[in-house]
């Protein structure tokens, strides 16, 4: 059974950072692919960025290029968001989701955690 558990959301001003973390139980091989997503009030949940769990393969959202990386530790089963320079039209619930063939599609997810949320103030 595959857990997913995130960390690391909180209530920041905007242009500071937050480092977001998903660990991973039950899928430790290296080529599922763990995905962060972001749901804000009223709107879709919509794609962040994208990573193989033993790293590369990596994707981003246009609206989170340059600010946004996402980096796997795979020895720790866990992923990490690194979030920089927020804004506050990044607050939202941040979601992890993993897969074996996924992409940026939510459809290709089959695992989701709970969520943690993200709150930027201006």
């Amino acid at each position: 059974q595959v857990q997913l558990v995130e960390s690391g959301g909180g209530l920041v001003q905007a242009g500071d950072s937050l480092r977001l973390s998903c660990a991973a139980s039950g899928c430790t091989f290296g080529w599922y692919v763990v995905g962060w997503f972001r749901q804000a009030p009223g709107k879709e949940r919509e794609f962040v960025a994208k990573s193989r769990l033993s790293g590369g393969n990596t994707a981003y959202a246009d609206s989170v290029k340059g600010r946004f990386t996402i980096s796997s530790d795979n020895t720790r089963a866990t992923v990490y968001l690194q979030m920089n320079n927020l804004k506050p039209e990044d607050t939202a619930v941040y979601y992890c989701a993993a897969g074996l063939r996924a992409d940026t599609a939510l459809q290709g997810y089959d695992y989701w955690g709970q969520g943690t949320q993200v709150t930027v103030s201006s």
